[in-house]
């Protein structure tokens, strides 16, 4: 005599299932499949059982099927009817169900020692070794999915923070001082880390500031948002539709917010006219607001950090203030590794790193693609296939003219020295 009786999941049954699952857990250790999956493959309905003792639904078993194939979603039992053999009683009577049913593979997957796991093997289910379980989660909810779209905010795609070539030294301050304490919020507080929630990026056009920001946002796996001041001020005035436009910001859960050219909105105050002024008064009180809450990052560049009104750039305003220049040579010969193994070509990159001494990733770029274009065409032209050479490269490098001058650099330099905030 078992004490139970297992029969077919009813929907009058939801409320215990629910209330036993509650109290199931063995482990702390979240399931793989949450609560709401399992009320959603309840409700479609899926093949799920109950075990009723004294009238009373003391364990469950839920399952989704997908094709050919089903998930158990979870194995629940009230504490005082575990290690009785109701685990294998509940996990026997789903998977007859699912294979009568067309099913020819069942799965599960169950933190270890968790609830069922037991069972599970003396129902013979097999365990498979040397697999890895792997798993990312979203930062957008459904509920910000509307509001992202109609801010014009995009989910960057996954890897740009790898694709970003050379600029290491950038990569590995950016990586320490921003992802590393966002990612991992709860360890950065038990070190009395505060976490980062905006930070201004200066140095000379062309340098890859904008790309640092998406791909930061990529690294983050957080929705990217680009603020037009030009824009704002079309719609709105542009100390209006800023303010506006924080106060939406502020309904998400996660997004990184760049602004470009930062020094349209927070230019020096000092004898600019009440407008500018407003403007400037708006945007300091908007990072006051934006600073208040977690799960956000503003990202803001500009080319001349000199620029900006001294108070845009004081202590908790800006955590950081980093310096974005020219690509040193190391990191100029990552750049060149990664355009010629796209283009097939035969040519020495650090021939090449060293004849573009003061190119930005932007000079280098073009550079690139000017070559690229030019054998494209000779393969088209001729038919046979034209790879480019390091005398081809060099020959472009010449006809280039960079982006940064020697005075830019200078500049550059003692911006550094004076305003960098690592």
């Amino acid at each position: 005599m078992t004490g139970w009786l297992v029969r077919d999941y009813s929907q009058d049954d939801l409320e215990a299932v629910v209330r036993v699952d509650t109290e199931s857990g063995t482990t702390e250790e979240p399931p793989l499949f949450p609560l709401s999956d399992v009320v959603a493959a309840l409700q479609a309905p899926h093949p799920a059982v109950v075990a009723m003792a004294n009238d009373v639904v003391v364990g469950a078993a839920v399952s989704r099927v997908e094709g050919d194939r089903a998930w158990i979603l979870r194995i629940c039992m009230a504490p005082a009817w575990r290690r009785r053999g109701l685990g294998s009683a509940l996990i026997t009577a789903i998977e007859h169900r699912l294979f009568a049913g067309g099913v020819r593979a069942v799965h599960a997957v169950l933190p270890e020692d968790e609830t069922g796991a037991a069972a599970l093997r003396n129902c013979d289910f097999g365990v498979r070794s040397g697999l890895v379980f792997f798993e990312k989660r979203g930062s957008v909810t459904p509920q910000a999915v509307s509001t992202l779209s109609s801010l014009g905010a995009e989910l960057q795609p996954g890897g740009l923070w790898q694709k970003v070539a050379g600029m290491q030294r950038e990569k590995q301050i950016i990586e320490r001082r921003l992802v590393l304490p966002l990612a991992h919020p709860e360890l950065a507080a038990q070190h009395g880390v505060e976490l980062p929630r905006a930070v201004m990026l200066f140095g000379p056009p062309g340098t890859g500031k904008s790309t640092f920001a998406h791909a930061l946002a990529s690294r983050l796996g957080w929705p990217f948002l680009e603020l037009f001041p030009a824009r704002l001020a079309a719609e709105y005035g542009l100390a209006s539709g800023l303010s506006r436009r924080f106060d939406e910001i502020a309904r998400l859960d996660h997004v990184l917010v760049f602004i470009d050219e930062v020094e349209e909105v927070a230019g020096e105050r000092s004898g600019a006219d009440a407008t500018a002024v407003g403007v400037v008064n708006e945007v300091l009180k908007a990072i006051v607001r934006f600073r208040s809450q977690d799960g956000r990052l503003l990202v803001c560049a500009t080319n001349n950090v000199t620029t900006l009104d001294s108070a845009f750039l004081r202590h908790g305003r800006f955590d950081y203030v980093l310096p974005i220049g020219p690509p040193d040579h190391s990191a100029r010969t990552a750049l060149w590794e990664s355009y010629l193994a796209r283009a097939g070509a035969q040519a020495d990159s650090v021939a090449l790193a060293s004849a573009t001494e003061g190119f930005t990733p932007a000079d280098i770029a073009h550079v690139a693609r000017t070559v690229s274009q030019v054998h494209f065409e000779r393969t088209f032209d001729t038919g046979t296939r034209a790879r480019p050479t390091t005398d081809a490269y060099l020959a472009t490098i010449r006809d280039t003219q960079p982006t940064v001058s020697s005075a830019m650099a200078r500049e550059f330099a003692d911006q550094t020295e004076t305003f960098a905030r690592l």
